[in-house]
């Protein structure tokens, strides 16, 4: 079965996918950690890593399930045909979001439009096109979804 790309509603995708796997359909909401600053404080928040869209393996006899979830808008689509990401793009994305090695990258000599090939972890070998360049983050487009990602990154050549 693929893994097609759905979207949700704005803020809507960690519940949407806590309800569509209740109700057995595999899905997967990539997630990470900010801090967010208040007036009078700091906080820690679970956000979703990619803003209005999920990843869930049906098959296509069973793609009509999914709008049975709450802020369910559609599938994402590709040429006209639903969009499918494939398992080493799914597992590359957690493996990514798992690796404690992806911190504390002293950035330098990087310019947007390079191309970067990771040279440790899980995600070895896989390629992205630098975007922007930060202190200590690089954003990172994904050219095979399509996407950009921001991320800390141990070691890249």
């Amino acid at each position: 079965m693929p893994w097609y790309v759905a979207r949700t509603k704005s803020q809507h995708e960690i519940k949407t996918s806590e309800y569509l796997s209740r109700t057995g359909v595999e899905v997967f909401c990539p997630t990470i950690v900010e801090v967010r600053q208040w007036s009078d404080r700091k906080k820690k928040v679970t956000v979703p890593l990619f803003r209005s869209y999920i990843f869930v393996k049906v098959s296509e006899s069973e793609r009509s399930r999914v709008f049975d979830a709450p802020g369910v808008l559609g599938f994402l689509n590709w040429l006209n045909k639903p969009a499918i990401a494939r398992d080493a793009e799914i597992e590359a994305i957690r493996s990514w979001l798992n690796n404690d090695k992806l911190s504390d990258l002293q950035v330098s000599d990087f310019k947007p439009g390079d191309q970067v090939k990771l040279k440790s972890g899980k995600m070895a070998n896989q390629t992205a096109v630098i975007k922007e360049v930060g202190d200590k983050k690089l954003k990172l487009i994904l050219e095979e979804l399509g996407w950009i990602l921001t991320a800390s990154v141990h070691d890249v050549v």
